[in-house]
C-alpha cells in the first residue's frame, strides 16, 4: 500500500513539474512573440496602356536569404520587349535560388545583371530590343537594389514617399556631369528635359548598373515601391503619395494607382507596372 501511493505521488509530482516546464516553454515562446515581430506583404498591379503587348515583368522571390522583388520593363518591337524582360527576370531568379544567405548583393545584382544582358544579345540577335530592370533584395534588416534604365525605385517611410533611385537618363546623366565640371551650368539646364535612356540590359556598350550603396536600414512600416514609365509619367510624385498613405491594402494602392494612372490624358499609353513590397522587418516592440 505505501509503495502504491509513493508510486502515485511520484507520477503526481512528474506531471507537475512536466506542466511547469510546459508553462515555461510556452511563456517563453510568447515573450519571444513580444519581443520580435515579422511584418510583410506585397503586391502588383499592371495596365496594358495603348500597346498591343504588355512588356512589363514582375517577379518576387521570397528564400531563406530573404526576399527579391524584379521588375522589367521591355523594349522592342513585336514580342520582342516581352521576351526581354522574361529573360532579364528570369536570370535574376535563376541566380537566386540557390541561395541560403546572400552576403554581398550588390556583387549578386552586378554579375546577374550582366549575365541577363548577355542571354537577352544572344537571343535577339540582330534584332532592336532590350530592357529595363530593377531589382530589391530585403533581409529583414537592410534594402539593396540594383538598377538598369528608368524604372523608379522608392521608399514609403513615416508618411512620405522617398525617391531612392536615380536611373539612367541622359537628364541624370547631364546633372552628374554638371557635379564633375565636365558641363556648364548651360549645357545642363539644356539637357534636363531629355528623357531618353543611355544604359539597360541588351544595349551594345552595356554600361555599369546603379547600386545602392550604403544599403538602406529598413524599419518597421517600410513600404517598397517600383514603378515603371506607364505610371510615373501619369501620375505625379504627390498624387502617387496620396494613393499609398489611403487606409487600404497594398493591392487595393497598387490597382488604385494603375486604374488612376489610366485616366490620365495623354498621347500614347505606355506598358505600366506597380510592385510594392512591405518589408519583413526583425525589430524590437516596444
Amino acid at each position: 500500500m505505501t509503495m502504491t501511493i509513493l508510486s502515485g505521488l511520484g507520477a503526481i509530482l512528474s506531471l507537475s513539474l512536466l506542466g511547469r516546464i510546459l508553462l515555461s516553454a510556452s511563456e517563453q515562446l510568447r515573450q519571444d512573440g513580444k519581443k520580435h515581430k515579422m511584418t510583410g506583404g506585397e503586391a502588383v498591379s499592371q495596365t496594358t496602356g495603348d500597346q498591343e503587348i504588355q512588356a512589363d515583368v514582375a517577379e518576387i522571390m521570397k528564400s531563406p536569404a530573404g526576399t527579391l522583388a524584379i521588375l522589367a520593363d521591355g523594349m522592342g518591337r513585336a514580342n520582342t520587349g516581352k521576351v526581354c524582360a522574361g529573360i532579364a527576370a528570369d536570370t535574376l531568379l535563376d541566380a537566386y535560388r540557390s541561395y541560403e544567405v546572400l552576403q554581398n548583393p550588390e556583387y549578386f545584382f552586378k554579375t546577374s545583371f550582366r549575365e541577363a544582358h548577355s542571354r537577352i544579345q544572344k537571343t535577339i540577335g540582330d534584332r532592336r530590343g532590350g530592357a529595363c530592370l530593377a531589382a530589391v533584395f530585403v533581409n529583414g534588416k537592410t534594402l539593396h537594389y540594383g538598377l538598369a534604365g528608368n524604372i523608379r525605385i522608392a521608399l514609403l517611410r513615416n508618411q512620405e514617399l522617398i525617391p531612392i533611385s536615380k536611373g539612367h537618363t541622359l537628364d541624370v546623366l547631364a546633372l552628374n556631369a554638371f557635379d564633375d565640371g565636365v558641363l556648364t551650368k548651360s549645357e545642363t539646364v539644356w539637357t534636363m528635359e531629355e528623357k531618353r535612356i543611355w544604359n539597360y540590359l541588351g544595349l551594345d556598350g552595356f554600361h555599369e548598373i546603379e547600386v545602392c550603396e550604403p544599403p538602406i536600414q529598413l524599419k518597421p512600416g517600410d513600404v517598397i515601391v517600383l514603378l515603371t514609365k506607364g505610371i510615373y509619367e501619369a501620375l505625379s510624385w504627390a498624387d502617387m503619395e496620396d494613393i499609398l498613405l489611403k487606409n487600404d491594402t497594398l493591392k487595393e494602392k497598387a490597382d488604385l494607382m494603375v486604374m488612376e494612372s489610366d485616366k490620365r490624358k495623354s498621347l500614347e499609353k505606355e506598358n505600366g507596372s506597380v510592385l510594392l513590397l512591405k518589408a519583413e522587418v526583425l525589430y524590437e516592440k516596444n
